[in-house]
């Protein structure tokens, strides 16, 4: 980031490596300079995090504009630039990352949609930090209580092959992917490719939207681990 937190983000690199999160205790972040700009790569997440604390000590929400970046100051407002296609989403820094080597931010799954980036997991962006808007996004309405009740998976694909299975699962560019074994018709075992852990049913709803893309077909289904 060029600006007045240039310093700051140099003292950080010393985190990057491949976990996306960091134990490492961060200096406080200096104040963001508006219309400073930064280009590098951006990548976004969604499960397994969706529903924890974010470093700021929000909860994280895959379906809201947020990011977390190694050197802003938690509630700095930035647009994002998809430098391959040109499309902007703004976005509301509140979680620190990402701690993999030459990522700059790490967008949240909404944003990430917005700039048309979910698919390909990565992108070239420019990020400029810009003032916040005078009134914040609308946040989306809580669904019922069974909507949001946790236990929910997304299954990409089913095979009676473990071996097809497997080599399925490794072209898909999502965290949580998993290969669970279950019987079939006739006794017969069947290997299915699930996403996501305990989602709550909007959460699986929004994922599957996603999968869909990806790999042409996802189902919402109840979690393995639940059942």
């Amino acid at each position: 980031m060029l600006g007045c937190f240039a310093c700051s983000l140099a003292l950080m690199l010393f985190a990057a490596g491949g976990a996306r999160r960091s134990n490492a205790r961060l200096p406080v972040p200096l104040p963001a300079k508006i219309g400073s700009t930064e280009i590098g790569i951006a990548s976004w997440y969604g499960v397994p995090y969706d529903g924890r604390a974010a470093a700021s000590g929000e909860i994280y929400d895959m379906e809201k504009l947020t990011a977390a970046h190694r050197a802003l100051p938690f509630q700095t407002w930035v647009e994002i630039t998809n430098l391959s296609n040109g499309k902007q989403v703004d976005v509301r820094i509140t979680d620190r990352g990402p701690y993999v080597r030459g990522r700059i931010i790490d967008l949240s799954m909404a944003a990430a949609r917005q700039i048309d980036m979910v698919r390909t997991g990565t992108a070239r962006v420019r990020v400029k930090v810009i003032a916040a808007p005078a009134v914040a996004p609308p946040v989306k309405a809580l669904a019922t209580s069974q909507t949001n009740a946790a236990g929910y998976a997304v299954q990409a694909g089913a095979f009676s092959d473990p071996t097809r299975a497997e080599a399925f699962r490794e072209t898909l560019p999502y965290s949580d992917v998993r290969v669970v074994e279950r019987q079939g018709k006739g006794d017969q075992p069947l290997w299915r490719i699930l996403i996501g852990r305990a989602l709550t049913l909007q959460a699986a709803t929004a994922l599957a939207a996603e999968v869909e893309k990806a790999s042409g077909a996802a189902i919402v289904v109840r979690d393995e681990a639940e059942e």
